[in-house]
């Protein structure tokens, strides 16, 4: 129970940053920064493949919080899920821009090293990544295999409708389902 609550007293800190940079508060534009950057960056590197890309991109992330933090809405999704679509959706253009496609597997994409971890936070990590893990599994092939392709790929709806050979309303669909059947799974974090 401990643990759910630090989860959300980190979800509410979140949200109040965003409130408050939204009102163009410096400072808690800097607090979104430091809470956020490791993750957003390694989104952004996992994409874009090239470190200097990431960066550059990371940067037009956080201008683009800074521009749009007031319109965030806290019933709508987590922050952490808000921030991160932008990430994806920025580097998802990078890459487009260059016309390059990242070939290497995401199990050879380089991590990007935050302060060492404890041990209960490593405890938890591997307990989130291993419940996301099963109700990915638990999710139909098709669903599975579509938000896995558009979030560790970083491919479009469209672009995976054409991979697959189905109308783009159909990958839309399977892949909102898939994810509203993630969210039930593994719950609000």
């Amino acid at each position: 129970m401990p643990d759910r609550l630090d989860a959300d007293a980190a979800r509410a800190n979140l949200i109040e940053a965003l409130r408050r940079a939204g009102d163009e508060d410096r400072a808690a534009f800097q607090d979104i920064y430091r809470l956020t950057s490791a993750k957003l960056f390694g989104i952004c590197l996992r994409i874009c493949g090239d470190r200097a890309g990431a960066e550059d991109v990371l940067h037009e992330v956080y201008l683009t919080i800074w521009k749009r933090a007031g319109a965030f809405e806290p019933g709508r999704a987590s922050p952490i899920s808000w921030l991160a679509t932008i990430a994806r959706n920025r580097a998802i253009d990078w890459v487009r821009a260059r016309g390059i496609r990242p070939t290497r597997p995401i199990s050879e994409a380089g991590m990007v090293a935050d302060d060492a971890p404890d041990q209960l936070t490593v405890a938890q990590r591997d307990e989130m990544s291993r419940r996301l893990h099963d109700c990915l599994d638990a999710l139909e092939e098709r669903q599975r295999d579509a938000i896995r392709t558009a979030f560790f790929d970083g491919l479009t709806y469209a672009e995976l409708a054409e991979a697959k050979g189905v109308p783009l309303g159909t990958m839309k669909s399977w892949v909102r389902r898939g994810l509203m059947q993630l969210k039930g799974c593994v719950g609000d974090d």
